[in-house]
């Protein structure tokens, strides 16, 4: 069995050739980047975090334990299970970049995400 390769980057750094299939998993489109210069090849918004949630995690009481938490809840629903499974497949294929804005990848949905990926 072909073992995923799942990297993380943020989507403001100019794309890789190593990269794989690009795919953003920001909800929003990331501010000042043009789709040309992105280069993202996939926009699964069915595996962003829910508005509510993100609004909650960047809010006085957001915490990332319980932002992960409340994230891999959200994930666990029919149509993010299936967007899941069709990432999976595409790492396992060629290898796939989570691309995000977020200053902190690693303290973010991405890594979450990636986590899940692996698994």
């Amino acid at each position: 069995m072909t073992k995923p390769d799942v990297r993380v980057r943020r989507v403001y750094e100019p794309p890789s050739a190593g990269d794989g299939t690009r795919v953003l998993v920001d909800r929003l489109w990331p501010r000042g980047l043009s789709k040309e210069t992105a280069e993202v090849d996939e926009w699964p918004k069915a595996l962003t975090p829910s508005t509510e949630l993100r609004r909650w995690y960047h809010g006085p009481s957001g915490e990332y334990e319980e932002f992960c938490r409340r994230y891999e809840s959200e994930l666990a629903g029919p149509e993010a299970a299936a967007a899941l499974d069709d990432l999976r497949t595409l790492a396992k294929a060629g290898g796939i970049t989570l691309l995000t804005a977020a200053k902190d990848p690693d303290r973010s949905h991405t890594a979450v995400l990636r986590r899940l990926l692996l698994r």
